[in-house]
């Protein structure tokens, strides 16, 4: 892929899943900013620096606590489901326990800063992104773009062409993310919001509902503990398919020395964003501000991006992707998805789902 329709692809494809633009991101005087004491004090990297986060499976977690700390910092990540992330922040609002977060998307983030519980912050390197994938008042900003695919096993024959057509082709031979986790809600919010209607339920069609139901009862939802990857390759496994993010395809690949079957659906896949944001209860916000303006830097993005397969939202960055990366992503183009009508029912889809269709 040509750098530039590479960098074409993540500013169209991220942009999407901003929800702030378009979502009452509007300056809210009740947030903090950057003129709030805090952040007039210097940064203290003896203390440590509490981050929630969703993005810290597969080494990535102990791989940036320990790259940190070769920069100074004390970093403590606890992981956190996505879909629990922003909820967990919520309800500790008035007895914090973390300084920042890293890894959701704009819909989670947007309950974060609607709560008023985020400080404003532009990032030393927010010149290198594209303006579109942070919240339009800086409450949030991104680090790192993640497209989300079906990958099958290298000797299969046949992928399936769309998320749609699994339920009814493909039963009992594909492995989904549950819906506690950002991956797996983010699927089901591609499928359904392919069928809005403000006259059904939930502001879905029913053949939207249907659809949904079909995919999720004939599929194998992975447990606790398990990989999709590792069933996929098991040649005593029914499975054939499994849910994956990019990064994940790409750490998967190297390890089991393969090259993963990718499903290109002509309607796209989700593309989102792992925001970075700082706390208005942290005490920590100098440091927050510090650890975030490194984090984001093209040099440790870059060296991310080789350990873990990612997709910087850097675009000095992108530009240094291993050829893996680059044509990983080739393969995939970004789904055109109004995420302010998914932020209003997601959870809402999640619930009904859940209940009715889950087994």
């Amino acid at each position: 892929m040509k750098k530039s329709k590479l960098l074409s692809l993540l500013a169209a494809g991220v942009a999407v899943t901003t929800l702030a633009a378009c979502s009452g991101g509007s300056t809210n005087s009740s947030n903090s900013s950057n003129d709030t004491p805090q952040s007039e004090e210097k940064a203290d990297k003896s203390q440590e620096l509490v981050i929630y986060s969703n993005s810290v499976s597969n080494g990535r977690g102990d791989w940036l606590t320990a790259k940190a700390k070769e920069a100074g910092f004390n970093i403590k990540m606890v992981d956190i489901p996505g879909a629990q992330l922003a909820d967990r922040v919520i309800a500790e609002k008035n007895n914090a326990v973390a300084d920042m977060v890293f890894g959701i998307g704009a819909v989670d983030s947007n309950k974060i800063r609607d709560q008023k519980l985020l400080v404003q912050y532009k990032p030393k390197w927010l010149d290198k992104i594209d303006q579109s994938l942070s919240d339009k008042d800086n409450y949030y900003n991104p680090v790192i773009v993640q497209p989300l695919v079906l990958i099958g096993a290298p000797d299969v024959t046949e992928m399936p062409k769309d998320w749609t057509e699994l339920g009814s082709k493909y039963k009992g031979k594909y492995s989904i993310s549950g819906l506690s986790g950002g991956t797996g809600r983010a699927i089901l919010a591609s499928i359904l919001v392919r069928y809005l209607d403000d006259k059904g339920e939930l502001g879905v069609s029913e053949k939207g509902w249907q659809a949904a139901k079909e995919y999720l009862e004939n599929a194998y939802t992975l447990q606790k503990g398990e990989s999709s990857i590792v069933k996929m390759l098991d040649k005593d496994d029914p499975i054939q398919y499994g849910m994956m993010w990019g990064s994940g395809a790409l750490v998967g690949q190297k390890e089991h020395n393969v090259v993963f079957k990718v499903m290109s659906p002509e309607i796209g896949v989700p593309f989102v964003t792992e925001q970075t944001m700082i706390l208005n209860t942290s005490k920590k916000q100098a440091l927050a501000k510090e650890f975030i303006d490194w984090f984001g830097q093209t040099e440790i993005q870059v060296e991310y991006s080789k350990n873990f397969g990612s997709i910087p939202a850097n675009t000095e960055a992108v530009k240094e992707l291993p050829e893996a990366t680059k044509k990983f992503v080739d393969q995939v183009k970004p789904q055109s998805i109004d995420w302010e009508a998914v932020g209003k029912h997601l959870d809402e889809w999640v619930e009904k789902a859940e209940l009715e269709y889950v087994k």
